[in-house]
């Protein structure tokens, strides 16, 4: 029994091809046009049985951003599996490609075909291959959301101006997911881990004497990057929050025992209990003998 296919014609799609003349004039009235542009858009909503073969390839790039339900492509002889929240870019090329919907899980795809004059430029300079397969990505909704701008803007009409606004979004739709948003979240856990992480090890060592470079190797980072993201999270570089968690407990201790300053110093990792007391005396403004009679370091 033979499958059925079709191109398009799905239920609740919507689609828009540009005319070759009508970029030729946009070129000409904005030569910067030139260089990346849209020829064809949509969005095909379970599309079941949907499939397209290009035996000589296609000229343009093709990028397939995949919802829902399930779908596959094919460069060549390589066969790829495409599931919810993947997308797959095929850079312009003369090999026979084909691509469709799963058979028993439709996908639901929103996709465009972009091209321009620099598009092997473009796709060198972002490490676009031909074979790079799909990418998983969070729900981009900001690529949705330009994707629906573009729509819009196109389905307006071809003048100059819808033309422009469409393709300048073309831009920051492809980059939602070269350099997805999600990454920033996630950059932004990490970083609150990896400070958690040396905040703690500091606490575990505040006998000891830790170096900058310590603190960097630990975390894999540059000793520039590292300081940068540790002054981000807590305002201050990890050498003087290092300081700063050996004068806390230097306190608790001062006002909860009678343990000579001297041991407090040493227990600290600081040999010189003159030195100590100086340290002491420029962050908290009192030495800590006036600290430890204070009526304002007794507890209430």
């Amino acid at each position: 029994m033979k499958t059925f296919k079709q191109r398009d014609g799905f239920r609740g799609e919507k689609l828009i091809s540009l005319p070759d003349d009508i970029w030729k004039k946009a070129i000409k009235e904005n030569p910067v046009l030139s260089h990346l542009y849209i020829t064809h858009i949509g969005y095909f909503p379970k599309a079941t049985y949907h499939y397209r073969e290009h035996k000589n390839g296609c000229p343009d790039n093709i990028i397939i951003y995949c919802l829902r339900g399930k779908g596959w492509y094919t460069v060549k002889d390589r066969r790829y599996e495409v599931r919810p929240n993947q997308f797959f870019i095929i850079p312009a090329t003369q090999e026979q490609i084909s691509y469709g919907s799963d058979e028993n899980d439709a996908w639901t795809i929103y996709w465009i075909h972009f091209s321009g004059t620099t598009i092997n430029t473009f796709n060198k300079s972002f490490d676009i291959g031909l074979f790079d397969g799909p990418r998983q990505i969070s729900l981009n909704e900001k690529g949705i959301e330009l994707w629906d701008s573009m729509y819009k803007n196109l389905e307006m009409g071809y003048g100059k101006e819808n033309i422009s606004k469409a393709n300048l979004c073309l831009y920051h739709f492809v980059s939602s997911f070269l350099f997805p948003e999600k990454n920033v979240n996630e950059k932004k856990k990490d970083e609150e881990d990896l400070i958690i992480k040396t905040i703690a090890y500091m606490k575990t060592k505040l006998a000891a004497k830790i170096t900058l470079e310590d603190l960097a190797v630990m975390n894999d980072l540059s000793t520039s990057h590292f300081s940068l993201l540790f002054r981000k999270a807590t305002s201050m570089s990890p050498l003087d929050y290092f300081i700063h968690l050996k004068l806390q407990h230097a306190c608790l201790l001062l006002i909860t025992s009678e343990v000579k300053i001297k041991n407090i110093a040493a227990d600290l990792g600081y040999d010189d209990p003159y030195y100590f007391s100086r340290l002491f005396k420029k962050h908290m403004k009192i030495s800590p003998l006036q600290y430890r009679f204070s009526p304002q370091s007794k507890p209430s």
